[in-house]
C-alpha cells in the first residue's frame, strides 16, 4: 500500500512539472496570437498582398506583377504580390493564426475583421507633391504613407469609429474599442523608393532622409494618439544587394559584403535616425510597446553566410531576361513578354526580381524576426 502511494505521489509530481513546463511553453508561444486579433499594416512592395493591381494608384511600370511567374511558389498563380510567393507579413499572419490580409484597394465584401492591408507598391514615406514640386518625371504612386493613414481612418469611420472630444479631450468613440484593441499595426519598411526617385534630380539624399523619417514619425505618433498598442516598424534593408543596385553602381562601389556601399550606408543612416526617432516615440507613449524590426542588421546575416541559410545565390535574380552577371535587365523585367521565366528553385535565391525579394528570403527574414532577436523589443 505505501508502495503504491509512492508510485501514485511520483506520477502526479512529473504530470505536474510536465504540465507547468507545458503550459509555460504554450503560453510564450500562443498568448501573442490570442491577443493580436486582427493586423493593419502599411509600407511599399515588400508589404503589399494586392492594391497595387487593385486601383489607379499603382506604379505603372509593375503591372507586370500580375502576369506569371509571379506566385508561382506557394499561391501558385500571380496575387499581385512582389514575390513567387508570401511576403514577410504573410508570414506573420500564419504565426499569429490569422488569415492573409485582405488588401483595402480590393477589399469588396471580403471580411476584414481581423485586420486590412493599406500597404501598396511604389509608395513614398514622403507626400507626393514634394517629388511634383521638384520636378522629379519618374512616376510616383498617390501612395504615400499618409496617405495610407487616410485610408485606414476611412476605414474606422466606415465601422461607425469616431474621434471625438470630451472634457476638452481627444477621444475614440466606444465603436473604435472593437477595431483597436488587439490590433498588430505592422509599418512595413518604406522610404527606400524615396531614395530612388530622386536619382538624377537636385534632391539630396539628406533632404529624403528628413523628411521620410519624419513622415513616417509623423503616422506612427497619430496612431498612437489613436490608441494603437502594438507596433512594428520595420527599418529600410541593405538597398545596395539588390540587382537594381548593383547593376546601375559602379563596379568600385562595394562593401564588405559584396553590396553598393553608398546605398546601403545610406539605408544604415536612414534606420539610424529613424530608430532615434522611435526612442523618443516610446518615452511619450510608454502605454505602448513600440519594436523595431532590424531588416537591415538581419539581411547583412545572411548575406554573411547565405549557404547556412540555404541560399545558393545571393546576387543574381531568379526571374530575369537572363542579362549577366546579375539577370537583371530593367527594360525586361521578370513578368514581361522577354522574362517570363524563372529559375527551377526560387528558395536557393535572395533575390526574385531584380527589386524584390523570394519567399525563401521573406520567409527566413520572418523568422529572424519573430525568433532571431532581430526585432526589439520582441512583441512576440
Amino acid at each position: 500500500m505505501a508502495s503504491s502511494t509512492a508510485v501514485t505521489l511520483i506520477f502526479f509530481f512529473f504530470f505536474f512539472i510536465f504540465f507547468i513546463s507545458s503550459t509555460s511553453t504554450f503560453a510564450s508561444t500562443t498568448v501573442p496570437g490570442r491577443r493580436v486579433s486582427k493586423i493593419y499594416a502599411f509600407g511599399d512592395s515588400y508589404t503589399d498582398t494586392g492594391n497595387t493591381k487593385s486601383g489607379p494608384d499603382g506604379p505603372d511600370g509593375f503591372n507586370h506583377v500580375s502576369s506569371p511567374p509571379y506566385g508561382m511558389t506557394f499561391f501558385h498563380k500571380p496575387t499581385n504580390r512582389y514575390s513567387d510567393g508570401r511576403l514577410v507579413i504573410d508570414f506573420i499572419t500564419e504565426f499569429l493564426s490569422l488569415p492573409y490580409l485582405t488588401p483595402y484597394l480590393n477589399r469588396d465584401k471580403s471580411d476584414t475583421s481581423h485586420g486590412i492591408n493599406f500597404a501598396v507598391a511604389g509608395s513614398t514615406a514622403t507626400d507626393q507633391n514634394f517629388f511634383v514640386k521638384q520636378n522629379v518625371t519618374f512616376y510616383v504612386p498617390n501612395a504615400s504613407i499618409n496617405v495610407q493613414l487616410g485610408w485606414f481612418k476611412i476605414f474606422l469611420e466606415s465601422h461607425g469609429c469616431r474621434r471625438q472630444v470630451i472634457n476638452n479631450k481627444m477621444t475614440m468613440s466606444k465603436e473604435c474599442t472593437g477595431l483597436m484593441d488587439n490590433a498588430l499595426f505592422w509599418v512595413g519598411e518604406i522610404g527606400a523608393n524615396d531614395y530612388a526617385y530622386i536619382i538624377g534630380s537636385s534632391v539630396t539624399r539628406e533632404t529624403i532622409q528628413t523628411l521620410a523619417v519624419s513622415r513616417v514619425t509623423g503616422v506612427l505618433k497619430e496612431l498612437l494618439e489613436m490608441g494603437a498598442k502594438n507596433v512594428v516598424v520595420e527599418g529600410l534593408p541593405p538597398t545596395g544587394c539588390l540587382p537594381l543596385a548593383l547593376t546601375l553602381a559602379p563596379t568600385d562601389d562595394r562593401d564588405d559584403i559584396g553590396c553598393v556601399g553608398s546605398a546601403n550606408k545610406q539605408s544604415y543612416n536612414h534606420n539610424t535616425q529613424l530608430q532615434a526617432n522611435l526612442g523618443y516615440l516610446q518615452k511619450q507613449y510608454p502605454q505602448s510597446m513600440i519594436s523595431y524590426a532590424d531588416y537591415f542588421a538581419a539581411y547583412r546575416t545572411v548575406m554573411k553566410n547565405s549557404k547556412k541559410y540555404g541560399f545558393k545565390e545571393p546576387f543574381k535574380s531568379c526571374c530575369g531576361s537572363g542579362a549577366e552577371p546579375y539577370n537583371f535587365d530593367l527594360f525586361a523585367p521578370c513578368g514581361s513578354p522577354s522574362a517570363s521565366k524563372a529559375c527551377k528553385h526560387p528558395s536557393q535565391y535572395i533575390n526574385w526580381d531584380g527589386v524584390h525579394l523570394t519567399e525563401g528570403m521573406y520567409k527566413v527574414v520572418a523568422e529572424m524576426f519573430i525568433h532571431g532577436g532581430y526585432m526589439r523589443p520582441s512583441l512576440f
